[in-house]
């Protein structure tokens, strides 16, 4: 149990969030990091997100993001109300404290890491939020996020993805150097790699299946084409103006969002809209 006596937890809203919500959620949050992080925290940030839409079916978007120790732990829930949004998002993050304290004994040697998969078991069931079908032609770029590519193994990106509450994760694949993404797929994990050299890839859990497909070549709106076409949430393609991965995704509020390698954002940066 890490001492949490001097925490200050940052609340934001946005949204018409009930009066006395942030209260709770800092509540709520500072019981639970008191009673189950294995290391001190550093920082805890809580956002509080209300549509407006009545279209949008869990209009409550609670999400948590703390510093535990130097590592990063993310949490998300949405729910019909902001009080469910609460409660489902302090039950995910009591789950990733958890598996963090394992991979941390594990790593220091006091107790056997897990067998693969084993996460699987001990997780709550993940569901996407659900994205407002706003019209095709009203859909814009809203986010635009780049950041330095982690060059790590497959194992360990399906790690940071659970850590870190994503549905998929771009990457460098440290054994072929490739441009990446890892997701949730039924029961387990898949990888998909910008172009595949499967004969180049390390041992991979049984729990990850591997893609052989490459990455299809797409300008930003093309991509932005084909991931209407496709109907998925996500599409991970190779940028031609930059020739690297890029992931363009449905956010829940119907616009997109786009995830680049920042050393080619300087490059790609003409393509964002404004």
């Amino acid at each position: 149990m890490a001492d949490t006596g001097n925490l200050q937890i940052q609340a934001e809203t946005r949204g018409a969030v009930p009066e006395g919500a942030a209260s709770l959620a800092v509540q709520q949050v500072g019981a639970l990091l008191a009673e189950a992080a294995s290391e001190p925290v550093l920082f805890a940030r809580i956002k509080l997100d209300m549509s407006a839409d009545p279209a949008v079916a869990r209009p409550a978007v609670a999400q948590v993001n703390i510093d535990l120790n130097g590592r990063l732990v993310r949490a998300q829930a949405a729910g019909k109300t902001m009080r469910e949004a609460i409660h489902q998002v302090c039950a995910r993050l009591r789950v990733r404290l958890e598996r963090a304290a394992r991979d941390w004994a594990a790593i220091r040697g006091s107790q056997p890491t897990g067998e693969p998969g084993e996460w699987r078991h001990l997780d709550l069931p993940s569901a996407r939020l659900p994205y407002f079908p706003r019209p095709a032609g009203e859909r814009a770029i809203v986010r635009h996020k780049s950041y330095a590519l982690a060059h790590e193994t497959p194992d360990d990106a399906v790690a940071e993805a659970e850590q870190l509450d994503y549905d998929f994760h771009l990457f460098t694949e440290k054994s072929t150097g490739e441009d990446a993404v890892i997701y949730r797929a039924g029961d387990g994990y898949r990888l998909a790699l910008a172009h595949p050299r499967i004969r180049r890839l390390g041992p991979v859990s049984p729990s990850v299946t591997v893609s052989g497909r490459p990455a299809p070549r797409l300008s930003l709106g093309e991509a932005e084409v084909q991931l209407e076409a496709t109907g998925r949430p996500f599409l991970f393609f190779v940028n031609t103006q930059t020739g690297r991965g890029n992931l363009i995704y449905h956010r829940y509020d119907g616009h997109y969002g786009l995830i680049e390698p920042a050393e080619s954002r300087t490059v790609a940066g003409s393509q964002k809209p404004g």
